[in-house]
């Protein structure tokens, strides 16, 4: 079952988990001293902040799969679109490990499909360089 992701840059993390904590009635389950994620189930969403030096509001969308299946089926649909995925496999980041295929849509939103297989002890590194680098394609539309 796939579930939506949603990761937004914050200036000040614990007025954010505050904020957030109260929006969902739920403290996250994720908590670090620049990171914080909460796994809901409604509405059904990976939703996640940090505090990393970008600029605040919203860092990128994703899907989270449950299976590497899922996520190839993905990297499909995306490439089908027109869309070339820039891959990681075996990826750190949010304190998490992942297989991973990111794009840019045709807007310049930054995409993030990915598998969780287990959990890191450290942030580890966002998206490859090459796509923020990456040119949204033309619409296929």
């Amino acid at each position: 079952m796939k579930r939506l992701h949603v990761h937004v840059s914050v200036e000040d993390l614990k007025k954010s988990v505050g904020f957030y904590s109260t929006l969902f009635g739920a403290e996250p389950t994720v908590l670090k001293d620049d990171y914080a994620k909460w796994m809901l189930d409604d509405p059904r969403v990976n939703f996640a902040i940090s505090a990393r030096a970008r600029a605040p509001g919203l860092d990128h969308l994703g899907v989270q799969v449950d299976s590497g299946e899922e996520l190839a089926e993905l990297a499909t649909r995306l490439n089908a679109a027109g869309q070339t995925t820039r891959d990681q496999t075996a990826a750190t980041c949010c304190y998490a490990k992942s297989d991973k295929a990111w794009v840019v849509d045709p807007d310049g939103v930054r995409w993030e499909t990915f598998h969780t297989f287990g959990e890191a002890v450290t942030y580890g590194e966002d998206e490859p360089e090459a796509v923020l680098a990456v040119k949204p394609a033309a619409a296929c539309c």
